[in-house]
C-alpha cells in the first residue's frame, strides 16, 4: 500500500487559501516547500486584510499587525499567536524569506483601503507589481533565482495579479468594491459605482486590460526560459495568468475551480522546466 503523506498546517492553509500558487509550490524542491507555503500563507492574509474588515482604518490595521509579525521575525523577538504567523517567522528567522519583500508587500495592499479607487493604469500596475509581482520575487528569491531574472519574474507575478483582479471582477462587486482604474473605467464611461451595480458593463474595460497584459508576458516569458528546474515553481502562475487573459479578451470568465486542462498546463510546464 502506497504509504499516505499528511500535510503541515501552513500547506494545508496554503491548498485550501490559494489552491493555483500551492499547485505551482509542489514543484518547488521538497528543502524550499514549507516557506513558500508560508510566503503564500502570509499573501493570502494581506489580500484579505480589506475584504475582512469593516472599514479602510481596520485594514491598515490588520496591514500594520502583519508588517509587525515580519519585523518581530527579523529582529529575533518571539512569533505572535497565529497559524500563519509562526511558520512565517520561522521562514524569516532561519533567513528564507527576505523581510523587505514581505515589508514592500504589505506596503503595495494599502491601495486596496483607499475609498477613492485606483487612480490611473500606472497605478494599477505598480498595485500588482507590489502585489503579485512581489510574491514572485519573494519566492524567486526563496528558490535560488538568479538576480537578473527577479524583474521578469515580478512582470510574470504582475500578469497573474492581474487575471485575477479581473477574473475577480463579480466577486469583488459584491463585496462593493471595485479595483479597475479609474481613468481606463471613465475613458468607457464607467465609474466604480457602476461596475459594483453591474459588473457586465465593465467587459470593455476587462478585455482591452487582458489584451495589453497578455502583450507585456512576450519579453519575460522568453527571459524565464533561463530560470532552470529549481526556482521554475515561483514562474508557473504565469502558466495560469496566460490562460485567463486569453479567456479574458473573449469572453466573462469568473473566478472558480480550476479546469483539468489549467492544472495540466501548469503540470507540463513544472515537469519541463518550461514557462
Amino acid at each position: 500500500m502506497a504509504k499516505q503523506h499528511t500535510l503541515s498546517g501552513i500547506a494545508e492553509f496554503a491548498r485550501r487559501h490559494d489552491p493555483d500558487r500551492f499547485l505551482c509550490a509542489l514543484f518547488a524542491p521538497a528543502a524550499q516547500r514549507e516557506a513558500l507555503f508560508a510566503l503564500i500563507a502570509y499573501n493570502h492574509e494581506l489580500a484579505r486584510a480589506r475584504e475582512a474588515a469593516k472599514t479602510p482604518l481596520i485594514a491598515l490595521m490588520r496591514l500594520q499587525w502583519w508588517r509587525e509579525v515580519v519585523e518581530h521575525a527579523a529582529e529575533g523577538r518571539p512569533p505572535r499567536r497565529h497559524e500563519v504567523a509562526a511558520p512565517l517567522h520561522a521562514a524569516v528567522a532561519a533567513g528564507a524569506i527576505d523581510p523587505a519583500d514581505l515589508l514592500a508587500m504589505a506596503d503595495a495592499r494599502e491601495i486596496e483601503a483607499e475609498e477613492e479607487g485606483i487612480p490611473t493604469r500606472e497605478a494599477f500596475s505598480a498595485y500588482l507589481r507590489g502585489t503579485a509581482g512581489g510574491v514572485a520575487v519573494a519566492a524567486g528569491r526563496l528558490l535560488g533565482a538568479p538576480p537578473s531574472l527577479l524583474p521578469a519574474l515580478q512582470q510574470a507575478g504582475l500578469a497573474y495579479g492581474l487575471a485575477g483582479v479581473l477574473r475577480s471582477v463579480p466577486a469583488l462587486a459584491g463585496q462593493g468594491r471595485c479595483l479597475l482604474p479609474l481613468d481606463a473605467l471613465a475613458e468607457a464611461g464607467l465609474t466604480p459605482e457602476a461596475v459594483v451595480q453591474e459588473p457586465g458593463a465593465a467587459r470593455p474595460v476587462v478585455a482591452a486590460l487582458a489584451e495589453a497584459g497578455l502583450a507585456a508576458q512576450a519579453a519575460p516569458r522568453a527571459a524565464l526560459r533561463r530560470l532552470g528546474r529549481s526556482p521554475i515553481a515561483a514562474a508557473l502562475p504565469a502558466v495560469l495568468a496566460r490562460r485567463d487573459l486569453r479567456r479574458l479578451t473573449r469572453g466573462p470568465v469568473a473566478a472558480g475551480p480550476r479546469s483539468f486542462g489549467d492544472r495540466l498546463a501548469v503540470t507540463l510546464a513544472g515537469l519541463t522546466a518550461r514557462i
